[in-house]
């Protein structure tokens, strides 16, 4: 007996679509064939014919092959995605064989995604999956190379690594994931520049009104349909804005978690030591080790930032920190599973454009069993100016017309300038702007140059133009930038090497350490270090 047609399955209506990646807009009106649905029966029941006709369209860049992206890619891949390219080509070893399944022994010496692959297609020959090369080409791509893929994601690799990808996927306005696992903890990032999705539930008798809901979501529409057994259901139209991960690590908790004293005491130490990794990825391009100096640093880094995050003094504890320095790159297969299997459920809804995403940051801790996600967001650029400019002028349709400073715009993207800012507008320090056309430095997580990176609202505008878009939602199509590679004094390294960030002074003579640093750590330690240092709760060493 056949199966049921799509639109029987799922009788969602079809304007849908509107917002969606180009690949998956395409392809969302081909209709899944009776084997099709026959395979993907379970799954369709659950998220619908269309969500899956849109899952089924779409080209995923999967950016590691270690243990967490070794489950993405098996769960995307049982999923029915279109096609999964795949960027590994670290030679694998005998460590990766204890968490990657998709790895033998004889694959030990040769690139990790060549040997993974044949693998992986076997779990479902319908999706093409292949390799995209070497980390190093990618990052040298601009962002046409990201065009085509409807979703990125990039797991393991260091802070200005995930900034650079992140930065130029944004640019080709895709989706966004980064995400990692040391040992029993993990984290998951979302960047999803403009997100449309919809929500269905049971109608209240409270009417959901349209407008905004948090700083970052917004009510677009409200409608109603009658289900086959009489229940009427309300069908909701959001959108959630995001920024990109360099901005995100500097952003304050939710106005709703500082004001409670209650949930400020409830957010886990996790995420002060992970900004503390990500600081330390940024100075020296890999990550803390077991020695005195480093577990020193760190120790400090991580304090600095839970008073950053205005953390009470006791959530950073000793026992805490000795745990998460101890777990620090290592794989555990089932804090793989979890944080690759809820990723992967999170990337499935984007693509189907069905219930809330992550905003923006999750966490996971797997020796508390718990994991909470905050929106951890800053306006970016060209959302500042956008909010600035149409406050300073009235904006129709796009037209906006300055007397004051005599700057005219057309389609948001030309304007009457005096050396590349618009006349009458404020670019004193701390207004933000998105250049056009300018090299962007990836070098600096892909910023401009002049914007420094530990206070991105802090910028230098006097030799940049002013990018000036039409609404806070733009698709940046005519962008155009020169990505490199982090460069040390003796010119470009590779990923993972010791560099000098851009920007930073190294004229106290310390080879990839910003001003402030010295490589032989802070000349005072405070009350909670490691390593021998007494700290809240008694003495503890370093191992």
């Amino acid at each position: 007996m056949a199966g049921p047609t799509a639109a029987q399955v799922d009788p969602t209506s079809a304007n849908e679509t509107k917002g969606a990646p180009a690949n998956v807009a395409a392809n969302a009106n081909e209709s899944l064939s009776a084997d099709e649905i026959a395979l993907y029966d379970r799954q369709i029941r659950l998220w619908g014919a269309q969500a899956q006709e849109r899952i089924r369209s779409a080209s995923i860049l999967l950016v590691s092959l270690r243990a967490l992206g070794t489950e993405i890619a098996k769960n995307l891949t049982l999923a029915g995605i279109n096609s999964l390219t795949i960027i590994d080509d670290e030679p694998v070893t005998e460590e990766d064989l204890g968490a990657q399944y998709f790895l033998r022994e004889e694959d030990v010496g040769k690139p990790r995604a060549q040997c993974a692959i044949p693998r992986i297609q076997e779990l479902n020959p319908r999706v093409k999956v292949k390799s995209g090369g070497s980390l190093q080409d990618l990052l040298t791509k601009d962002q046409n190379y990201y065009t085509p893929f409807d979703c990125v994601i990039a797991c393991d690799h260091d802070f200005m690594t995930l900034c650079t990808i992140n930065t130029a996927a944004r640019f080709a306005n895709r989706p966004f994931y980064a995400a990692a696992m040391h040992g029993f903890y993990g984290y998951i990032f979302a960047d999803l520049v403009g997100h449309e999705f919809v929500v269905e539930r049971d109608k209240s008798n409270i009417a959901t009104k349209v407008g905004s809901e948090t700083t970052t979501r917004s009510v677009i529409s409200v409608s109603s349909k009658r289900e086959n057994n009489g229940k009427t259901v309300e069908v909701v139209k959001k959108q959630e804005i995001y920024c990109p991960f360099i901005l995100a690590n500097t952003s304050k908790l939710p106005p709703d978690v500082l004001g409670n004293r209650r949930k400020l005491r409830s957010v886990p130490a996790l995420l002060p030591c992970l900004r503390a990794i990500f600081d330390f990825q940024r100075t020296y391009g890999r990550l803390p080790g077991n020695n005195s100096d480093d577990i020193r640093e760190f120790t400090t880094t991580a304090t600095t930032k839970s008073s950053e995050l205005q953390l009470p003094q006791e959530t950073l504890r000793a026992e805490f920190l000795r745990s998460f320095m101890q777990n620090i790159g290592a794989e555990i297969v089932p804090t793989a599973a979890f944080v690759g299997g809820r990723l992967s459920e999170d990337v499935i809804n984007v693509l189907g454009k069905r219930e809330q995403p992550i905003q923006n940051f999750a966490l996971f801790d797997g020796d508390a069993m718990e994991g909470r996600i905050y929106s951890l967001y800053s306006p970016p650029p060209e959302v500042a100016l956008a909010a600035d400019l149409s406050g300073m002028a009235g904006m129709t349709n796009g037209l906006g017309d300055m007397s004051n400073g005599g700057a005219s715009l057309g389609n948001g993207s030309g304007a009457g300038t005096s050396n590349g800012v618009a006349n009458g507008m404020d670019m004193s320090v701390g207004a933000q702007y998105m250049p056009t056309n300018t090299s962007i430095d990836f070098a600096n997580g892909g910023f401009a140059p002049g914007i420094d990176m530990g206070n991105p609202s802090g910028l230098d505008t006097s030799q940049q133009p002013a990018y000036v878009p039409t609404n806070p939602q733009y698709t940046p199509t005519n962008l155009q930038y020169t990505p490199t590679l982090p460069t040390s004094r003796d010119g470009p390294v590779a990923p993972g090497s010791n560099y000098s960030p851009i920007n930073a002074d190294t004229s106290n003579g310390t080879q990839g350490v910003p001003a402030g640093l010295n490589n032989a750590g802070p000349t005072s330690a405070p009350a909670n270090q490691l390593h021998g240092r007494t700290v809240e709760g008694g003495p503890v060493t370093g191992s």
